[in-house]
């Protein structure tokens, strides 16, 4: 997405930015179509709430804001957690805290911590690896891919795989190509190769390199090395037409589920004193390599990690995951503190709005920390 640049400051200015959205017909519960898949062997857990004199955060304007968050129409879920306690939890329009909410692109930034593992472990050969030493069968198998198979891992995470990918020009080719795999492999090199750019094609190729790599599929590999641990009991994740798990895009958690991944990244890859993820990946996987260019105020400096997005917010470092129409997976080093969003996907001309109402609501709520 080129730009989201619409200014969303206070809870008024978030009511008025919902009433602008409030009148579309698009904006309904629509189900969900993968089913809902169990984690064979997840440990149980649930997160513990603060009590009403809780010091760190002010708790009247925290409740504001989850009021104000009613208004907008598309929100369903916003969760907030303080060292690694439930401080405000709220569901909206019909939607419960059983249901699993699409993550959108946030799916991506699972993908980089599946990686991580897999790179820690040996499975994958390293960052430089190329996709045509990770996808040698496919490239061998897909006419005109010889930009693509020069092409790194760490240029895939970075957003700098230097190939022409258009997200609104191309959505309905992603949507329907049979093979994702090949699209990914047959785009050409782009007019500038050094420029950050989405490519949601090439980060596809992440759930096939690492099916290669553990000779286990993609889903498969989160149970084991990230929802057990982590307690996530079930999920559901889109498959392409071939059948594979999709990587770029897909799936759908719980809020509360997913507030324990970014917790884990929150507390350097690390849940309930078990390590998950290597905190070596953490660091690496959340610092910038270059300015990304969308836009979200009141965010500043928006960079790009290893498929997580950086930046700040009231002056203070942030680290999320960023999907379509504001879901939101965000923490604040310094406040150890993180919030989580799930709202319905809107069409193309009111996503702006409504990711700039939900990060409004975001940094409201992260100014309620003491």
């Amino acid at each position: 997405m080129s730009s989201r640049r619409l200014v969303i400051k206070g809870a008024g200015a978030i009511v008025a930015a919902a009433a602008q959205l409030a009148g579309c017909s698009w904006m309904r519960q629509s189900p969900y179509e993968p089913p809902r898949v169990n984690v064979p062997n997840a440990l149980r857990w649930d997160w513990p709430q603060t009590d009403a004199g809780a010091p760190d955060i002010r708790l009247p304007a925290l409740a504001s804001v989850l009021e104000a968050a009613a208004s907008v129409p598309a929100l369903r879920a916003l969760l907030v957690v303080r060292d690694g306690r439930l401080v405000g939890e709220r569901y909206f329009h019909g939607a419960t805290a059983d249901d699993l909410q699409p993550l959108n692109s946030v799916t991506k930034s699972v993908a980089s911590m599946l990686i991580g593992q897999a790179l820690a472990r040996g499975a994958l050969p390293g960052l430089s690896a190329t996709i045509g030493q990770l996808l040698p069968e496919d490239v061998k198998r897909v006419s005109g891919s010889d930009a693509a198979a020069k092409v790194t891992l760490a240029q895939i995470l970075s957003g700098h795989a230097g190939l022409q990918y258009d997200w609104l020009a191309q959505f309905d080719e992603l949507e329907s190509t049979r093979d994702l795999v090949a699209m990914a492999l047959r785009l050409p090199v782009a007019a500038d190769p050094s420029a950050w750019s989405y490519n949601d094609p090439i980060i596809s190729l992440i759930s096939p390199m690492l099916e290669r790599a553990e000779g286990l599929g993609f889903a498969e590999i989160a149970e084991r090395d990230l929802f057990a641990p982590l307690g996530i009991e079930s999920y559901s994740w889109r498959r392409d037409p071939l059948g594979r798990t999709m990587s770029h895009v897909g799936l759908a958690l719980r809020p509360r589920d997913l507030m324990k991944v970014v917790w884990t990244m929150a507390s350097a890859g690390a849940w309930r004193g078990q390590v998950v993820v290597p905190a070596e990946w953490v660091i690496q996987s959340t610092r910038s390599f270059g300015a990304a260019s969308w836009r979200v105020a009141p965010v500043s400096d928006i960079g790009y990690g290893y498929l997580w997005f950086t930046g700040l917010l009231h002056g203070r470092r942030v680290v999320w995951g960023w999907g379509y129409g504001g879901q939101f997976a965000l923490w604040v080093p310094s406040l150890r503190l993180a919030v989580v969003t799930a709202a319905e996907s809107p069409p193309g001309d009111q996503v702006s709005i409504q990711t700039a109402a939900i990060m409004g609501l975001v940094a409201e709520l992260v100014s309620t920390a003491r």
